[in-house]
């Protein structure tokens, strides 16, 4: 994980299944596995948000939280279904961000986010090692 990985909208893309896929060199099936290289190394803003949000668009924020209508409908939206699928939440990123800075935010994510069987990390997407294939159950 690196800062390069954490989108905009507070997504840490080390963590998503389409970005591990693509860097575990897992074989593509249509409509069940997709790849992703992230956002940010695309030179693209948040996937989620770039076409409704001209800050993000037009690169004047680099993180949602310095948008003074944060959280937007749209975040919240997403966050909603990050909360409810995932249990994970983008706005709570985003403070945690704010908060203790980036560094800090991506170190707590490689403890929270660690196999307990191979170090590597877990998916947040579907609780998967691509490194063991061990399946984690979700922590809070």
């Amino acid at each position: 994980m690196n800062k390069e990985l954490i989108a905009p909208c507070g997504m840490n893309c080390g963590l998503c299944s389409g970005y591990l896929a693509h860097t575990k060199g897992i074989p593509k099936k249509r409509g069940k596995i997709s790849h992703c290289i992230a956002c940010r190394p695309r030179n693209k803003q948040c996937a989620y948000l770039k076409g409704h949000c001209t800050l993000l668009r037009d690169r004047k924020i680099d993180f949602c939280f310095e948008c003074s209508e944060f959280p937007c409908d749209r975040l919240s939206h997403t966050d909603k279904r990050y909360r409810n699928n995932f249990n994970m939440s983008l706005i709570k990123n985003l403070y945690e961000i704010r908060s203790i800075g980036l560094d800090a935010f991506i170190e707590r994510q490689i403890e929270k986010y660690k196999c307990p069987n191979c170090g590597d990390v877990i998916c947040a997407h579907n609780g998967k090692c691509y490194n063991c294939d061990v399946i984690e159950n979700w922590r809070v």
